[in-house]
C-alpha cells in the first residue's frame, strides 16, 4: 500500500509552536479535500485519513458498480466492465473502493497544495499568538533580547514569540545587548495586515534595577 508521507513532503509541519494538533489535522484534510473536489467534481464519497504520529495521509475513493450504461456520474459510480477488469470479483450494487495517491494529482496540483497549507499554518500561528497575548495586557513576561535597532528592541518570550519594546517604553538608562533576560509588562496586542503586534515595556526603574549585577 502505497502511503503519502506528509512528514518528508511538507517539512514545515514538523512542529507547531502555537497550533493544537487536531486543528493541523483539520486543515490538511481540508486542502487535499479541496484538491479531490477540484479533480472529481465532489468529495462526498472519499476518505482523507491523516496519522499525526507519523505524517502518512491515505486518500480513499469509493463509486457504486452499476450495469453497463446505466452510470450517470462517473465521479460517483462506475460500469461493471470497467470494474471488472480491475477486480473480476466486482458485481453491480457492489463498493468499488480505490486508493488515490498524492501522484495521481500532478505535479502542479501538489506544489499548490503545499503553498496552500503553508500559507494556511502561518494564518493560524499568527491568530493563535494574538489569541495568547491580547486578555494579557498588563501582565508580567520574560524574554530574550534577540535584536536592538534605534527605535525599538526585539524580545524573544520562551516560545520564539516576537514582543517589540519601544524606545518610549524602556527606562532611558537602560541599555540592552542581545541575550540579555528582559522582565517587561505586555501593553498593547495589534493585529495589523494579519501581522500580531505584541508590544511590551519596562514596568518601573525598580524591576529594571532588580535584573541589574551588584556592584558591591
Amino acid at each position: 500500500m502505497s502511503n503519502i508521507n506528509l512528514i518528508d513532503s511538507f517539512q514545515e509541519f514538523k512542529d507547531f509552536k502555537n497550533i493544537d494538533r487536531p486543528t493541523v489535522i483539520s486543515v490538511l484534510e481540508e486542502v487535499f479535500r479541496s484538491m479531490l473536489r477540484k479533480k472529481y467534481g465532489t468529495d462526498e464519497n472519499c476518505d482523507v485519513i491523516v496519522n499525526p504520529d507519523n505524517g502518512d495521509l491515505e486518500i480513499w475513493r469509493t463509486r457504486k458498480v452499476m450495469e453497463d450504461g446505466f452510470s450517470e456520474d462517473d465521479d460517483l459510480e462506475i460500469e461493471l466492465a470497467e470494474v471488472k477488469q480491475i477486480d473480476p470479483d466486482m458485481e453491480v450494487g457492489d463498493d468499488y473502493i480505490e486508493q488515490i495517491t498524492l501522484e495521481s494529482f500532478g505535479r502542479r496540483a501538489i506544489l499548490a497544495a503545499r503553498q496552500t497549507l503553508v500559507s494556511k499554518v502561518l494564518e493560524l500561528e499568527k491568530d493563535e499568538i494574538f489569541k495568547k497575548y491580547k486578555d494579557r495586557v498588563g501582565e508580567i513576561v520574560t524574554g530574550e533580547v534577540y535584536q536592538v535597532w534605534k527605535k525599538e528592541t526585539l524580545v524573544l518570550d520562551d516560545e520564539g514569540n516576537e514582543l517589540l519594546m519601544p524606545k518610549t517604553e524602556q527606562i532611558p538608562a537602560d541599555y540592552f545587548k542581545k541575550g540579555d533576560t528582559v522582565r517587561a509588562v505586555i501593553s498593547k496586542v495589534d493585529m495589523i495586515n494579519s501581522l500580531s503586534l505584541i508590544h511590551i515595556s519596562e514596568p518601573t526603574r525598580q524591576a529594571a534595577l532588580s535584573r541589574m549585577p551588584s556592584s558591591a
